[in-house]
């Protein structure tokens, strides 16, 4: 559907998909064992570790206040290294602080070694108010130590690596940014010793490009890339007459608004670099509601970053893209009929076309809000923009756009779960994404599947929009400010909403609190489940209800494990999982049964393993026919599986002996399997 709209459209939908294609080449455990493994089934119903406290909500820190506490964290970074069992040569530096009610503080540290980055070494210590580590959120567990600080090729091989990378992502480039860094990649198994190399230049749609691309210094082998510009959504919207918050100098107005961190606005004037030009005029009304008059997108551009810089401060008291009270800018006519907008971290900046013929500005109110908010999961748990995080990092933008939306109450754009609905960019009146049915745009997905990481990351974003819309609305049939919505689910289970307000929160909670570089789906579900025991408690509504939304988008399972009551076969016999050797079963028998066994036979390990990643599970039938339940999963570092798994056993007898089996498929972690439960709805 996307691809027949126009030839327009068709070319913005071809670069989208390839650039998200071209990302992933190379990619290896870190997003391979999530993209292949089933491991967003395999995320266990995790509590905060600490002591529950619902209504736990952060406060809204002054900039003085969080710059303090931050100066603190770096104070005590050795001592909190020590703590958390590093070696000597690591050490931590506090890259962001929040603070709750109740004195616990969420510390967000990046790590280096021997001095040099570690790239995907970033963590989260939540401290109580005595000043107890409560839990500690790393985006790996590995230990960090390369076999080696001594690279093997030269960084001129990296760089010539990056740039043949670059030119098939359609960069013309002849030479990188800067030279190649040596870091520590730790983002994908074992740490290891690797050059970071950073192309510029532009993509061949007029975009900024920022590609890393990852090398091994000891083989030369490409570990990874990513694209540093966050491209987001476009076209054009205008909000009506609305207040802006200019600044008077003399007879002269200046789009900068000193209310909120002096955001300014600049045009471009169909220019590709640099600042631009602020705007600024003798009279305080800016544009005139067509693309006529330059300003009228300037002054999109400014009301969507006032309004997102408000709903940010009043929603969750965050002051500004980084809580430090700074404001961003915008730039507008960008290119010429350039069709997108995107977010650039080196320039901290929003960045917007004009669109097909510079005909529609994209600067409608969620396409700013989108975009601000990949400045905000930048400088909180900056999800890699690529696979599974890829995913999440770009549903985050328009979970947020959304809230954006609902929260300007704007008579001429009123609040809906349609993303970029204003801008026409299909020609036929459609929008760019639907969150209560994603795959409506005929790319997107609607649930998790074991391939998603290695498509474009505005299509893979489908299960976590899917996930927030149910978890606000629920399932089934309504209708929103006027717009029909009929959102499914995977399971074919009704999910009952929360409320958009509680979902926003339990979102905003785990991005900034429990997610890392690397989350993926499964440990997105872990990361908002503690978000909500956080908030709410953990017997709450809502918690469960993040249950059942994740389950309607196929990753993990029901509260109260499905599909209700049944009877049950249980075996509480414990067998020990040895270390990375051959597979231990435990056994049922079922008697008393007639017939085939169910479609949704309900399957219950209750194991403890220290990295749950290294397990991989099956059931068997009494005829030996085998059903796979959890994959091995070198990224999922949680502990412990006690998941309900549903299959369809349907072509199976009912009574005879069943078996759970379980693997451990990696070193250093054994685990046991305490009981396991059958139950036939």
């Amino acid at each position: 559907m996307l691809s027949s709209s126009s030839s327009h459209r068709r070319t913005s939908h071809i670069l989208r998909r390839r650039a998200g294609a071209v990302a992933l080449v190379g990619v290896t455990a870190l997003l391979a064992a999530a993209v292949q493994s089933g491991a967003a089934n395999a995320a266990p119903d995790q509590a905060p570790t600490g002591k529950v406290k619902p209504g736990a909500v952060t406060l809204k820190l002054t900039p003085s206040q969080r710059a303090e506490l931050i100066r603190d964290a770096n104070a005590a970074k050795a001592d909190t290294a020590k703590d958390l069992g590093l070696g000597a040569k690591e050490k931590l530096v506090a890259r962001d602080v929040l603070k709750d009610h109740d004195g616990t503080v969420h510390t967000r540290y990046e790590r280096t070694y021997d001095g040099l980055p570690v790239l995907g070494g970033d963590l989260v210590v939540d401290t109580s108010k005595s000043g107890k580590t409560e839990r500690v959120v790393k985006a790996t567990k590995a230990a960090i130590k390369p076999a080696s600080l001594k690279p093997q090729i030269a960084s001129a091989k990296a760089e010539q690596q990056a740039l043949t990378a670059a030119k098939s992502a359609g960069s013309k480039s002849t030479k990188a940014d800067r030279a190649p860094r040596k870091v520590i990649w730790a983002a994908d198994g074992k740490p290891t010793l690797a050059y970071e190399t950073v192309v510029g230049g532009l993509q061949d749609d007029g975009t900024p490009n920022q590609l890393h691309v990852i090398t091994d210094a000891a083989t030369g082998k490409k570990l990874y890339q990513y694209q540093g510009i966050k491209n987001g959504i476009g076209n054009t919207q205008y909000s009506g007459q609305v207040t802006l918050t200019t600044t008077q100098s003399g007879s002269t107005y200046t789009l900068n608004d000193g209310a909120r961190g002096a955001h300014k606005t600049y045009n471009l004037n169909h220019g590709s670099s640099g600042t631009g030009t602020l705007f600024s005029q003798t009279n305080d009304t800016w544009g005139n509601g067509t693309t006529s008059n330059a300003a009228t997108a300037g002054a999109d551009a400014h009301y969507g970053a006032a309004t997102t810089w408000d709903f940010y401060k009043t929603t969750f008291g965050r002051s500004g893209i980084k809580n430090n009270g700074v404001g961003a800018y915008s730039r507008v006519h960008y290119g010429n009929a350039y069709v997108n907008a995107f977010w650039d971290d080196s320039c901290f900046c929003m960045t917007y076309g004009d669109g097909s013929g510079n005909a529609d500005p994209l600067t409608s109110l969620d396409v700013a809000g989108h975009e601000m908010s990949h400045g905000v999961t930048s400088n909180t748990a900056n999800l890699n923009y690529s696979g599974e995080s890829g995913g999440l990092n770009e549903a985050t933008s328009d979970i947020f756009g959304t809230g954006v939306e609902f929260f300007a109450a704007n008579s001429s754009d009123v609040g809906d779960y349609l993303i970029g609905e204003k801008i026409d960019i299909n020609g036929d009146g459609t929008p760019l994404r639907y969150q209560d049915k994603p795959s409506k745009d005929g790319a997107s997905k609607d649930s998790w599947y074991s391939g998603i990481g290695s498509i474009d990351v505005h299509y893979s974003s489908g299960p976590a929009n899917h996930f927030f819309y149910l978890l606000s609305e629920g399932s089934g049939a309504k209708v929103i400010n006027g717009v029909s919505y009929n959102s499914p689910t995977s399971d074919g289970l009704p999910v009952t909403g929360i409320g958009r307000d509680k979902a926003l929160q339990i979102w905003y909670r785990a991005l900034t609190t429990k997610f890392t570089s690397t989350t993926n789906y499964a440990a997105a579900r872990t990361g908002t489940l503690a978000a909500a025991g956080e908030l709410y408690g953990t017997t709450s509504t809502e918690y469960k209800a993040v249950q059942d939304a994740w389950a309607a988008v196929a990753v993990g399972a029901r509260s109260g494990g499905g599909g209700g009551g049944g009877t049950s076969y249980e075996s509480t016999t414990k067998v020990s999982i040895p270390d990375n050797a051959g597979a231990v079963t435990s056994s049922i028998t079922v008697t008393g049964r007639t017939g085939n066994a169910p479609s949704n036979l309900q399957v219950t390990p209750n194991i403890t393993h220290t990295w749950r990643g290294d397990l991989v599970i099956d059931l068997v039938a009494p005829d030996g026919s085998t059903y796979r339940l959890k994959n091995f999963s070198s990224s999922d570092s949680a502990d412990n599986v006690t998941d309900t798994y549903t299959v369809n056993a349907s072509s199976e007898t009912a009574n005879g002996t069943w078996q759970l089996k379980v693997q451990d498929q990696a070193a250093q972690d054994v685990g046991t399997i305490n009981s396991w439960k059958l139950t036939f709805p």
